[in-house]
């Protein structure tokens, strides 16, 4: 493989997070997922221009048919990967409000439990509407970098501790803070010529790097699909309401 560059990484980014196809790698070394976390944020933005074809051609109908596909190829995309890492959270979260050694435990619990459920509807009633709103005020382009940007936001989650062995212990065999500032560039200058409400996006991950902090002390697997599903919402929101507040303020 080359020294600058082995194509297995984004290959594997690609296969990890999306069910886009992509040719079989068969000499996977477990150190690979650890580098492919570089390319998350371009894996993003792949899965952020599928989303906005298809947003923008079923926009022509009605904004409604527009968020209801939006949200299903959303989910199926992604195979539900960072749902269940809310809703497991949710659950955990939820069991240990009196024990917090409880945590871990329930994350590893392949049942699905009420807070789970609940969670799970509340994302997607809440990724719905900001969906159909962002169809109806005609700012589709936030789409393209949503999920690129929740994705970056592993760059910064993984420098918390890992709270036990898994995912998160995985990616942080490998903190490359030239990437992290690429992406951030890039997705600044992106979002500057694209949507300048998410701008703002930083803030949100920082913001959910904090809570973990405060709240659990480090990271788990889960808690990183948490942290995309809570930042996607969470841009939608401030890109619905930037530019509601632009439009007043131009009006």
């Amino acid at each position: 493989m080359s020294r600058f560059f082995d194509w297995r990484e984004p290959i594997l980014a690609v296969q990890f997070l999306s069910r886009i196809p992509t040719p079989q790698i068969h000499d996977f070394e477990p150190a690979l997922l650890a580098k492919s976390v570089g390319w998350f944020p371009a894996v993003g933005m792949l899965i952020g221009a599928l989303l906005f074809g298809i947003a923008y051609t079923s926009s022509q109908l009605d904004p409604w048919l527009a968020a209801i596909l939006g949200l299903a190829f959303w989910t199926w995309v992604t195979g539900g990967l960072h749902l269940d890492g809310l809703a497991d959270m949710s659950d955990g979260l939820g069991a240990a409000h009196r024990d917090p050694a409880r945590f871990l435990a329930v994350l590893k619990d392949p049942h699905l439990g009420s807070f789970g459920v609940l969670s799970l509807i509340i994302q997607c009633l809440l990724k719905l509407v900001l969906l159909m709103l962002l169809v109806r005020q005609q700012q589709l382009a936030a789409l393209l970098l949503i999920p690129a940007w929740a994705r970056s936001g592993v760059f910064i989650w993984q420098t918390l501790p890992a709270l036990a062995p898994g995912m998160a212990e995985q990616f942080a065999w490998k903190k490359n803070s030239t990437l992290a500032v690429f992406w951030g560039l890039v997705l600044l200058a992106a979002s500057a010529w694209f949507s300048p409400a998410l701008l703002a996006a930083p803030m949100v991950l920082i913001a959910y790097r904090q809570w973990l902090k405060a709240k659990l002390g480090g990271v788990t697997g889960d808690c990183l699909g948490a942290g995309i599903e809570v930042s996607e919402s969470a841009m939608l929101l401030i890109a619905v309401l930037g530019t509601g507040i632009i439009g007043a303020i131009h009006s």
